[in-house]
């Protein structure tokens, strides 16, 4: 079996490529929830949706969110009403916040409801929200500590970035089935998403990085930094702001200690060595994601490194 840490689109991107090298099956999605947010009453966690949405062929592919082709009947009424709706939700996305809010609250843990939404949608991968708990990212700027969503979505990532704290971490604990597919893993992929807010967070959980470490398996990173800028999202300044390079040698600094192997793109072929100078091996590869050839060769490329990594060879 082979764990994946995930955040939203980039890590459904690679997921798609690697259920295309290993059975659907035979993989578990550790997914963050530190994005997780309550609008209009329902509670919305838009990382696990992204990675379900991705898997089961419903995404919408021009923004890597939301469920193709949906309509905004319900925003539009919303904001008829005089409803602020900077979040854009459409209708059959709705559809899936109102029923888990309604399983939440009639007790249904968010590792039952994420498996009844696979379920339901036909995603082929064990989808782990990474805690039952409440977990929230926020991110602290000169005018205070902020929501992600708010910061990323509401103000569009304009706020100078001072720090970024995870609300409610020390009090929540990984699942047990995260624990098990971590303890059951031959090997543990970080999937290239932002290491600060996304992996970051899910490994901030208190008890995940002594869990990955008594597993004893090749844990293989996918660098999300190309040529000094990240592929997607808003990783230069929270990097920047926690004292990494932006760079795949400053994800490397975010994973040291924890990481066997780092995958970098080709344009970053000259920071090998600087990496392998902190005990971590690298492998050099295409790791843009163009289509679904380039999502299955670079899903190949980790997954070969995690196995060269423990047979003690070099790839």
């Amino acid at each position: 079996m082979i764990a994946v840490l995930a955040g939203g689109v980039g890590a459904a991107r690679f997921l798609e490529g690697v259920v295309q090298v290993v059975p659907g099956d035979d993989v578990a999605a550790i997914v963050n929830t530190g994005d997780d947010v309550q609008l209009h009453g329902l509670m919305i966690s838009p990382d696990v949706d992204i990675v379900l949405y991705t898997l089961a062929g419903i995404i919408e592919p021009t923004q890597g969110w939301g469920v193709r082709d949906d309509t905004t009947a319900v925003l539009t009424m919303l904001q008829r009403l005089g409803v602020d709706t900077w979040f854009k939700l459409g209708d059959q996305d709705l559809a899936v916040h109102i029923l888990r809010t309604a399983l939440l609250r009639a007790g249904a843990r968010p590792t039952t409801i994420a498996a009844q939404l696979r379920a339901a949608l036909g995603c082929p991968v064990r989808v782990l929200p990474m805690t039952d708990d409440a977990v929230a990212t926020h991110i602290i700027t000169p005018d205070g500590a902020i929501h992600f969503q708010e910061y990323l979505v509401r103000r569009r990532a304009r706020d100078t970035v001072l720090g970024v704290a995870f609300h409610g971490i020390e009090q929540a604990r990984p699942t047990a089935e995260v624990l098990a597919a971590l303890a059951d893993a031959e090997a543990l992929l970080i999937a290239p998403s932002n290491p600060v807010v996304s992996v970051g967070t899910i490994l901030a959980l208190p008890g995940v990085r002594a869990a990955i470490a008594g597993a004893g398996m090749p844990v293989v990173a996918v660098s999300p930094i190309v040529a000094g800028a990240p592929i997607k999202g808003p990783a230069a300044p929270l990097m920047h702001a926690q004292g990494f390079a932006v760079s795949a040698l400053g994800v490397a600094q975010c994973y040291r200690g924890l990481i066997d192997v780092l995958v970098i793109d080709d344009a970053d072929r000259a920071l090998r060595p600087a990496i392998e100078a902190l005990g971590i091996a690298v492998v050099v590869t295409d790791t843009i994601m163009r289509g679904p050839a380039e999502k299955a060769a670079l899903a190949r490329v980790t997954l070969d490194a995690a196995r060269h990594h423990a047979a003690g060879t070099h790839p």
